[in-house]
C-alpha cells in the first residue's frame, strides 16, 4: 500500500478516481469488472487531515459535532479514514485525552495478543502469515492430517470443536474477499484478515463466524495497519451489526430488519408494498444481502466506504460510551428538550431525529431506510415490469454500480421523516 502521509496532499478540489486508487490500488485485470466509483474528496466538504487535526483540543478532546457535520457533507479523506472510523464506531470517547486513548489502545492490543496466543496454542497456523482453506478436524472432532496444520488429538470441547470447524470456511471466504484490490495479492494481508476473523469468532462464540463478516472486516484490515486496532474496529462495527448474523435453523438474524423494511414500505408506499405482497415478496428477502453486508456488493469499494462513514456519522450517538440507556423518549417533552439542546449537536442527523421522536427501535437502522430508498427509486419499474419475484430480484440487481451513495442517504432521511410522521398519525 502507498504510505498515507506521502500522498495525503495530492488531492485538489476535484480529485479523480485515479488518485483515490493510489490508496486502494486495483489489479489492472479487474478494472473493467468493478462498479463505477462516484465518490470524490471535495475541498470544503470532505473531512480533510487538516480539519481533523484542528478538531482536537491541546490535550486531545475531539469536537465530535464539528467532525460529524463535515463527514455528513462529504465523507472522509482516505488518508485519515481508519483513525476517524475508530471514533465513529465507538472505539474511543471524543471526551478522552490523547493519554487516555494511548493507554486504552495499549490495553486492547495486549488483550488481543492474549486471545491470539490462546488461539495459536490450539491451531499454530494462526499468526504465522498463512491460513487454511481445508478442514482440520472432522465433524466429530477427530484430527485431519493434511500438511502441517494438524491438530494433535481429538477435540472433545464443544466450543473448541465448533470454532475449529469454522476456520477453513473463513479461509475460503478470505480468498474471495475484495479480490480486485492489489492489497490482497499479498498472502500476508489475506492471513491478517483470516487471523482477525478467526480470533473474533473465538471470542464471540455466541455468533461465531458467518459468511459476510469478511466483507465487513476487510476495510478495517486495509485501513488500520496494526492488526489489533483493526480487530477492535471490527469488533465495534459488529456490536452494531452482530444480530444480523445470528442464524438458527428457523430464522436469519437480518429478518427483524427485513420486517421493519416491510413496515416502512407498507406505511410510506402502500401500493408498492401490496404489489410485492401479491408477488409473494412481502418478506422482502430480496433485500437480504443489502442489509447483511451494508451494501458492499452494490457499490465500488471506495463508494461503500464512503456510504458506511456517512451512515455511521448520521447514526452517531454520544451515549455509545455510557453504561446507561438513552432516555426512553419524550414522555415529558420539556425535559427531553432540556436534555437535547446541549447534547443534540453531538448526535448524527438520523439519530437526532430518533431521539427527538423517542424512536429507539434497534431494528430501525439507517440501512433499513437506505434499502427503502433504493426500492422507492425503482418503484415505477417494479410496479410496471415485475410479474414475479425473479423480476424484483433482477431489478434490484441492476442497481449495482448505478447507485449514488450521497443521494441514497439523502432519500433515506426523507423516507425516515415521512415514516415517523405517518406512524405518529396512525
Amino acid at each position: 500500500m502507498v504510505g498515507w502521509e506521502a500522498i495525503a496532499g495530492m488531492f485538489g478540489k476535484n480529485a479523480g478516481t485515479e488518485d483515490l486508487e493510489a490508496f486502494y490500488p486495483i489489479r489492472p485485470e479487474c478494472k473493467a469488472d468493478i462498479p463505477k466509483t462516484r465518490f470524490r474528496p471535495r475541498a470544503g466538504k470532505t473531512l480533510s487531515a487538516r480539519r481533523w487535526h484542528a478538531a482536537f483540543s491541546e490535550d486531545g478532546h475531539l469536537d465530535i459535532a464539528k467532525v460529524l457535520r463535515r463527514i455528513q457533507r462529504g465523507g472522509i479523506h482516505p488518508s485519515i479514514k481508519g483513525l476517524v472510523w475508530e471514533f465513529l464506531l465507538g472505539c474511543f470517547d471524543p471526551n478522552s485525552s490523547f493519554e487516555d486513548r494511548n493507554q486504552l489502545r495499549q490495553q486492547r492490543r495486549e488483550r488481543y495478543g492474549m486471545w491470539k496466543t490462546e488461539c495459536q496454542n490450539m491451531v499454530p497456523v494462526i499468526g504465522s502469515g498463512k491460513f487454511i482453506t481445508t478442514p482440520i478436524i472432522t465433524d466429530d472432532g477427530q484430527p485431519i492430517e493434511d500438511g502441517g496444520w494438524h491438530v494433535t488429538s481429538a477435540v472433545a470441547d464443544k466450543k473448541v470443536a465448533q470454532w475449529m470447524l469454522s476456520l477453513h470456511q473463513i479461509g475460503l471466504d478470505v480468498v474471495r474477499t475484495d479480490r480486485a484490490l492489489t492489497f490482497y495479492e499479498n498472502a500476508t494481508n489475506q492471513a491478517k484478515l483470516w487471523d482477525v476473523l478467526a480470533i473474533y469468532s473465538w471470542v464471540d462464540d455466541d455468533i461465531g463466524y458467518v459468511q459476510g463478516m469478511n466483507d465487513i472486516c476487510s476495510p478495517m484490515v486495509i485501513l488500520l495497519e496494526n492488526e489489533a486496532d483493526a480487530f477492535w474496529c471490527f469488533e465495534r462495527a459488529m456490536r452494531k451489526l452482530r444480530e444480523n448474523f445470528r442464524c438458527s435453523t428457523t430464522s436469519i438474524g437480518v429478518q427483524s430488519q427485513l420486517s421493519t423494511l416491510s413496515q416502512v414500505i407498507r406505511t410510506v408506499d402502500p401500493k408498492l408494498h401490496q404489489h410485492l405482497e401479491d408477488l409473494d415478496g412481502g418478506e422482502y428477502l430480496f433485500a437480504f444481502r443489502m442489509l447483511m453486508v451494508l451494501f458492499r456488493r452494490e457499490f465500488s469499494f471506495i463508494d461503500a466506504l464512503y456510504l458506511w462513514e456517512v451512515m455511521w456519522a448520521m447514526e452517531y450517538n454520544p451515549n455509545i460510551f455510557s453504561s446507561y440507556e438513552l432516555p426512553s423518549a419524550a414522555s415529558d417533552s420539556n425535559s427531553a428538550q432540556t436534555f437535547d439542546q446541549k447534547l443534540l449537536k453531538q448526535y448524527g442527523k438520523f439519530e437526532r431525529i430518533n431521539v427527538k421522536n423517542g424512536h429507539t427501535d434497534k431494528n430501525s437502522a439507517l440501512a433499513v431506510y437506505l434499502a427503502a430508498s433504493v426500492l422507492e427509486s425503482k418503484n415505477k419499474v417494479i410496479l410496471k415490469e415485475a410479474k414475479g419475484l425473479d423480476d424484483v430480484v433482477k431489478i434490484m440487481g441492476d442497481i449495482t454500480g448505478n447507485l449514488d451513495a450521497k443521494k441514497a442517504c439523502k432519500e433515506a432521511l426523507k423516507i425516515h421523516n415521512k415514516y415517523l410522521k405517518k406512524a405518529k398519525k396512525s
